[in-house]
C-alpha cells in the first residue's frame, strides 16, 4: 500500500498592520469654541454654557472671529458700543429700546470683567442675548 504523504502546511501569512489614521486636527472654529466655553466658564462663572446659544453668537459674528482686529470687544470703545447695539442688538435680536440695550451691553460687559483686556465678540454676543432673553433669535 502505498503510504499517504502529509503535506506540510503552508507558513500562515502574517497579519498586515492595522493602518490607524492619525487624529484629525481641530479646525479653527473648533479651537475658538473652546476658548469661548473656558471663557464662559473660567471668567463669567457659567458651569455649563448653552452652546446652541454659543453656536448662534459664533455665526452672528461672521469672519470677524477670524480677525485679531475684530474678534475681540473694546468695551471702553463708545464707537464699538454703538456699533454692536446698532448691527447686533437692533439688526440680529430685534431689541430697539435704548435703555434696554444699554443695560443689557453694561450687563454683559461687567459679568464678563471690565478687568478683562480680550473680551471675545461672540461671549460679549452671548451675555447680550441671554440678558435680553433674545437666545432663540440666534439659535
Amino acid at each position: 500500500m502505498a503510504k499517504a504523504t502529509k503535506k506540510a502546511a503552508a507558513p500562515k501569512k502574517a497579519a498586515a498592520p492595522a493602518v490607524t489614521k492619525p487624529a484629525k486636527e481641530p479646525s479653527k472654529k473648533e479651537v475658538l469654541m473652546e476658548k469661548y466655553v473656558a471663557d464662559l466658564k473660567e471668567k463669567v462663572g457659567e458651569a455649563r454654557p448653552d452652546m446652541a446659544l454659543l453656536e448662534g453668537a459664533v455665526k452672528a459674528c461672521g469672519p470677524s472671529i477670524y480677525k485679531s482686529d475684530s474678534a475681540t470687544v473694546a468695551a471702553s470703545s463708545k464707537d464699538e458700543m454703538a456699533r454692536i447695539k446698532k448691527t447686533f442688538i437692533a439688526k440680529k435680536l430685534g431689541v430697539t429700546d435704548e435703555a434696554k440695550a444699554d443695560a443689557a451691553l453694561a450687563e454683559a460687559i461687567e459679568k464678563y470683567g471690565r478687568s478683562v483686556r480680550a473680551k471675545h465678540r461672540p461671549v460679549v454676543y452671548y451675555l447680550v442675548a441671554k440678558a435680553l432673553r433674545k437666545g432663540s433669535a440666534l439659535k
